[in-house]
């Protein structure tokens, strides 16, 4: 399945979605702000990325504020499933591998698999 966890609200997320042409391919949308990770899909992504450090958003605002920022891999999870912010987006899922943020080199990447 491909699958792209995004925010609907995030200009950027938006432009990914346009420039990959994603809504005319075969495509599950999850807006991360309407319909929350679930514990089951954190550690499918975590599976494919290998740590939740990957899919962490270390320019979050909220992480900003965290007065300490030495996280372990499980309270990285936790702060992902209780505040949608946290995750590092886009995350897409393209057959079974995955791509996370929106650098310059993943959308490249996402490009030519597709």
């Amino acid at each position: 399945m491909n699958k792209i966890y995004y925010l609907s609200t995030c200009d950027t997320c938006k432009r990914i979605i346009k420039e990959l042409g994603l809504k005319e391919k075969a495509f599950v949308f999850q807006d991360i702000k309407t319909e929350k990770i679930t514990a089951k899909q954190i550690e499918e992504l975590k599976h494919y990325s290998g740590t939740y450090d990957a899919l962490f958003s270390k320019t979050a605002r909220k992480y900003k504020l965290l007065e300490n920022k030495l996280l372990s891999e499980e309270q990285i999870k936790t702060l992902i499933l209780e505040e949608y912010t946290f995750l590092k987006r886009p995350v897409i899922l393209i057959n079974k591998k995955i791509f996370i943020g929106n650098s310059a080199k993943t959308i490249a990447e996402i490009k030519r698999l597709l």
